[in-house]
């Protein structure tokens, strides 16, 4: 067992899990600076996966009802009210397109605020804490690099709640199974785009395979700093990170902490060999001392007889 199993760049986490021949690796990039939190892709996330309903009761936090992700919502989408500057840039449309109203851009004259939309979901980690943490093998990786739960196999131990990084995957109170997004591994199958990728009016979420997704969010950024939004920044699109880079990375408008991002996410299973290699000298250690506590009164018996 090596660390690279747990941690840093892994160029073919498909073919590390197994299969040979895989297609290229896929994910979603989510251009939050054209999101308009419409919901769509929410909507078309839960009749696809057909997810039971999470709460429709107020939280008293502007239109978001859903807070976060977790079981029965596999898409989230943050509305974020922030202060901006009267002077601050609008944001610019992504190359050929004009027509879109855009999440960044700063309020109308009189007003001083702007909105930050961001549709969250589950990162596909290159490194996945809750696939190696996984008792049962319901976790698996599949051969287009996504990370699937098979709620058929979970047994609802809960292992992979804590390992994950982003918070992601959470069990449902009513059989204590874990759930998240599949990336639509159904769709993926028949050789169909995601259903929230699909649904969503605005191209804020895009899906394809993800050199070329991280090739055009590059381009993107650099887009927007051009044009004097320098808040613009990616999130979760770099192998060297704490999880290898994501399946599903982000282009922010400010810092990750303002959308509940971890700034520096770290696969919690990094340190396991290390650990194993800390409790393996120490079970040596303690074995040899209790080796030495029953040999050195046997030897001083020896001496003194003689």
């Amino acid at each position: 067992m090596t660390d690279s199993l747990f941690s840093g760049p892994e160029p073919d986490p498909a073919g590390d899990a197994g299969h040979a021949g895989a297609p290229p690796r896929v994910g979603f990039f989510t251009d939050t600076s054209v999101c308009i939190g419409c919901k769509a892709c929410e909507v078309a996330c839960k009749e696809w996966n057909a997810i039971p309903e999470d709460g429709l009761s107020l939280t008293g936090m502007s239109y978001d009802n859903t807070v976060s992700l977790g079981a029965s919502t596999w898409r989230h989408v943050a509305f974020i009210e922030q202060s901006a500057p009267r002077s601050a840039p609008p944001v610019p449309a992504p190359e050929g397109r004009t027509e879109l109203p855009l999440a960044g851009e700063a309020a109308p004259a009189g007003g001083d605020l702007r909105w930050l939309m961001s549709s969250d979901v589950c990162k596909h980690c290159t490194h996945a804490a809750c696939l190696d943490v996984c008792p049962t093998g319901s976790i698996f990786r599949t051969e287009f690099g996504t990370v699937v739960v098979q709620e058929d196999i979970c047994n609802g131990c809960g292992y992979c709640v804590p390992a994950c990084p982003y918070g992601v995957i959470d069990q449902r109170p009513s059989d204590g199974r874990a759930f998240k997004c599949t990336l639509c591994y159904d769709r993926l199958g028949a050789g169909q785009e995601p259903a929230c990728a699909k649904a969503c009016p605005t191209e804020s979420i895009q899906f394809g395979p993800l050199d070329e997704l991280r090739a055009r969010a590059a381009l993107r950024v650099g887009q927007l700093q051009a044009a004097g939004v320098a808040g613009a920044r990616l999130y979760g699109h770099d192998p060297e990170d704490g999880v290898g880079g994501d399946g599903a990375f982000f282009l922010l408008l400010d810092e990750p902490e303002v959308y509940g991002l971890p700034p520096d996410p770290v696969v919690t299973t990094r340190d396991l060999p290390a650990m194993w290699r800390h409790a393996g000298a120490a079970a040596l250690s303690l074995a040899g001392s209790l080796a030495l506590s029953f040999a050195l009164p046997a030897m001083l018996r020896r001496t003194v007889r003689r």
